[in-house]
Formats: structure tokens, sequence, C-alpha cells
């Protein structure tokens, strides 16, 4: 039986399921593409960028250097975010999502054709840093307008069940670009990885843009951003109006999910380069436990979805956040026992964990911001939290390092970031717009 239910508050059209799943896994197909670009980035920044594009003597100065432009395409997030989050409050949300595609997938393919530091010198991280900047700009825009348009599409009392689905575009990113880089090592020697193979899976992004622009060209304009453009309700000044009206919003917004992307990040981009370059284990291993995760985080997103809806976002926010917490020191004390099954079983714990307040953060986050700056509020808030994170891996770099290389100081700062996020989850239902039957 087709379920329907009011959109929310002020606006007429009723939604049925049916087309609110397809609205979502139209974003997820999405959001996968964007997580599958920036994650390749990532592993590519642990595993490859340090050593062809950052020529030093010393390791962790090298790794450091990678990371720092890992962190560089982030913080370009958040002028993105107002960029495009000023188009789809103003043209649409549809529009500007295919827009975003584009950019992320173009720029991906464009990585995969540079030329390393042997070959032309400092020209190489110079363009290296501008392609990333780039990318940063478009996914800017891409997952705050792939959720806006899926909580605006789905039945409200249902929206956490929804909102959860594009946030599953994560772990298939992470597998997609995981699992190629696995591949390549599995299939080609060391040399031939760091020479030309790991070219392979940035060149991938070609096609798989050609099948999100296909499926995302399906989707219909968001029915709460029509109504806005029939009642000439549409906001003039998106950025203004947000920072004057929703400023402590976006401060909770951000902090809500800080722990999704940086203690991701935290547990795949550092963990990777710590368990190869500290704790000398293979590149496969490494890659096998993050796919594994990966795997593991789908059903759990799916499951804090569905607590949402239950309990309320912000609740699973805020204990979600708690047990994350709980779980990290035993977590990384499992990631350096040095047998394999421990260490994949410790990062798939961590993210597992960290996974319940991912699954919950879009419902949350849209539910800040009202609709006619919905757009622009969410990139503000979830942007900021992604260009604060891109520094996570390089200050895990840099205080492991401190410790002598011990790896006290990386379980401390998911601890933190783990507590950081479930304080919000407690503030956020203070903050949120106020629709009738939805939990906050």
């Amino acid at each position: 039986m087709t379920h329907t239910g009011t959109l929310e508050a002020g606006a007429t059209r009723q939604i049925s399921d049916k087309e609110a799943t397809k609205v979502a896994v139209g974003a997820l197909i999405g959001t996968a593409m964007e997580w599958y670009d920036f994650f390749l980035f990532s592993a590519a920044a642990a595993l490859v960028f340090n050593v062809q594009f950052f020529a030093s003597q010393n390791a962790t100065a090298a790794a450091m250097a990678a990371f720092a432009t890992f962190g560089v395409g982030l913080v370009a997030r958040p002028l993105g975010g107002m960029i495009f989050g000023v188009m789809g409050d103003k043209i649409g949300r549809r529009k500007t999502l295919m827009v975003t595609i584009v950019g992320i997938g173009v720029i991906t393919g464009l990585i995969g054709l540079l030329p390393t530091y042997a070959a032309i010198g400092i020209a190489a991280p110079i363009l290296l840093v501008l392609l990333r900047i780039m990318q940063g700009l478009f996914v800017g825009g891409e997952w705050s307008g792939a959720m806006t348009i899926v909580v605006e599409n789905a039945p409200l009392h249902r929206r956490a069940r929804y909102a959860a689905l594009p946030q599953i575009g994560s772990p298939i990113g992470t597998i997609l670009s995981s699992g190629g880089f696995f591949l390549m090592t599995v299939f080609f020697s060391q040399e031939s990885f760091d020479a030309w193979g790991w070219r392979i899976p940035f060149l991938a992004a070609i096609p798989m843009l050609l099948v999100a622009l296909y499926i995302r060209s399906r989707l219909d304009e968001s029915p709460v951003f029509k109504e806005l453009m029939e009642k000439g309700e549409t906001e003039k000044a998106p950025i203004r109006t947000t920072l004057r009206e929703s400023w402590k919003q976006i401060i909770i917004g951000m902090a809500a999910g800080m722990l999704g992307i940086g203690g991701f990040y935290l547990v795949t981009a550092f963990v990777v380069w710590y368990g190869v370059n500290v704790l000398d284990y293979e590149r496969s291993l490494m890659l096998a436990g993050g796919i594994i995760a990966a795997v593991v985080e789908i059903p759990v997103l799916i499951l804090g979805g569905r607590l949402g809806e239950r309990f309320g976002s912000s609740k699973v926010i805020t204990y979600g956040g708690i047990f994350s917490a709980v779980i990290a020191w035993p977590a990384f004390l499992l990631i350096e026992s040095g047998n394999d099954v421990l260490v994949i079983t410790g990062m798939t714990l961590a993210v597992a964990a960290l996974s319940l307040p991912y699954a919950a953060s879009g419902t949350v986050l849209t539910g800040l911001f009202p609709a006619k700056t919905r757009y622009t509020g969410v990139g503000f808030a979830q942007n900021t939290a992604g260009m604060i994170s891109g520094f996570i891996p390089l200050a895990a770099t840099a205080l492991v390092a401190a410790a002598s290389n011990h790896w006290w100081p990386a379980a401390a700062m998911l601890i933190f970031l783990s507590l950081f996020t479930a304080v919000a989850g407690v503030i956020a239902p203070r903050l949120s717009v106020e629709l009738p039957g939805f939990k906050h």
C-alpha cells in the first residue's frame, strides 16, 4: 500500500513513497559519484600523491603535504556551497545538481591525466592543488542539494528514512574508490601502480559520470521549490538572509555533521597512511579494511534512518556520537594489534559507530533551515564541517608524529569529534524549523 504524507507546512501536494524512492535513488547515484571522486583523492593522498607529486626525503613531510592538498579542496567547499546554494534557492535544486555532478566528474578525470613531479616539476603539485580546489567548489554544492531535494520529495514523517539513502553514497564511493586502488595493487606491481596504474580509477570517473547524468536527468524538481516559485516567495538574497537569520543553525548543523565527515576521514585516510607507513602493514590490507568497513556501513546507515524515523534524528545523533566515543579507543587498539582480522575489525567498528549519527545528519540539517534558504543553509553547515574535517588527517599525522608515532592522539581526536557531534544532537531540536508531525 502506497503511503502519502504532508509535504511540509504551507505545501499542498501529497507525495507517495514511490515518488520519494525514485528521487532518493537518483540523489544516491549522484552522491555515490561525488564521494567516489572525493574519496579517490583521499586514498591517493595516502598512497600515491605523497610520492608522485611531492618530492621529499622525509616520508612524514610528504604525507603531510599530500594531506594538506586534500584539505585545500575542502576549504573550497564553503565557497562552492555559497555559489551553488544561491543557484539552488533561486533557479532550482534539479538544475543546480546537474551542474555540480558534471563538474565533479570532469575534474576527477583531469586529475587522472596530470603529469607527475618527475615529469614537469613544481607545476605538477600546483596543478593538482588547482584541480582539487575546483573539485571542492562543485562538491560544495552537491551534497546539500541532493539532501535538500530528497527531503522535499519525502512524506514528512518519513524524512529520516529517505534522508539516510543519499548517505549510502559515502560507503558506495568508498567501496568503488578503495576497490579500484585495491585491484590496481593486486594486478600491477608496485612500480607499475606508482607509474600509471593509479590513474585508472580517476579516469573511470568519466563513464560513471555519463550514467549519473542519465539517471539524474530523469528527476523532477522539488515540489517545495515549485510552490515557492509559483507564489513568488523565492529568496532574493539567500546568503545574506541565511547569515543574518540562521547563523546559530549553521553552527549546530556543522557540529552535527562533523563526526560523519571528519571521523570518517580519520578512520580511512589517516589510518590507511598510518598502517602502511608506521605499522608497515600491506597496502592491500588497509584498503581491504576500508572496503569491508564501507560494506558494513550500508546497513548501519539504513538502520540509522529507521531509528531516526522512530525516535527522532537528533536522538540518533546524540546517542550515536556517545557510542562512537566509547568505541574509539578499543578500535585503535585493534588497528594497532598487527593481526589482519583484528585490524579490519577495528576499522569496521569505528566506521560503523560514526555512521549512526551520519545517517541522521541530513534530516537534522535540512530541518534547521526554512525552504526558501534551505539549499544555502545546509550548504553552509555541511561544508564548514567538511572544510574543518579536511585537515583532520593532517592534524592526526602531525600529532601522532609528535607522540613518537603512537596512536593515542588519533584516538583522542575521534573521541572529541564524537562528543562534539553528540552535543549538537541535544541542541538541534531547539533551533529546528517547526514542522508539524516531524520528529526532530
